[in-house]
């Protein structure tokens, strides 16, 4: 599932894959002002709500902080439920006066749901058990959608492939990687 229909973020990558009860989300760490990169080892990959769920997020970094923050307090609140909380963090975003002007996206994973959450209200879950957002999305969910159909590589190995086919390419991605399993 790419995210073309959503207004895109540079200056990330942001890769999900799921494959044989495991879940990986990988994404870059290179930060970038204009065409200038201000930071390569940016962590935008990390695990809250006790280490149960780990998000990955595209955007404003200030902006996209605050959406995992809002999300990890909605799994507070809904007891651990990924897809309520999603539904939930969706809904207030897309409705609220100030969520509403925050310029993000975010992927949040459990040991069972993969979810894209955006500031339009979308929850999407993939069909294919893979999932990116950011500049170099489409490069990434091609890499990663390709070696899970032709090869029997695990989850985090595709994920990684994935990351680094879309550094080659994308001149807002590198590869400096942070990667969370489940």
């Amino acid at each position: 599932m790419t995210t073309e229909f959503i207004k895109p973020f540079y200056g990330t990558t942001i890769v999900s894959v799921r494959r044989n009860s495991k879940v990986v989300v990988a994404g870059d760490g290179q930060v970038t002002l204009g065409s200038t990169v201000t930071k390569h080892k940016a962590k935008k990959v990390r695990r809250i709500y006790h280490n149960k769920i780990i998000v990955g997020f595209a955007g404003a970094a200030a902006d996209s902080l605050y959406l995992s923050e809002k999300l990890e307090k909605k799994l507070e609140e809904y007891n651990g439920n990924l897809t309520r909380s999603a539904v939930e963090l969706a809904r207030d975003w897309r409705l609220d006066k100030y969520l509403r002007r925050l310029e993000a996206m975010m992927i949040a994973v459990d040991s069972s749901k993969t979810f894209l959450i955006s500031g339009q209200g979308d929850v999407i879950e993939p069909d294919d058990h893979v999932l990116a957002i950011g500049s170099g999305s489409v490069f990434a969910q091609a890499a990663a959608l390709a070696l899970l159909k032709h090869t029997e590589l695990d989850a985090k190995t595709i994920a990684l492939e994935a990351m680094n086919i879309a550094s080659s390419l994308c001149i807002y991605t590198n590869n400096v990687l942070t990667v969370e399993e489940l």
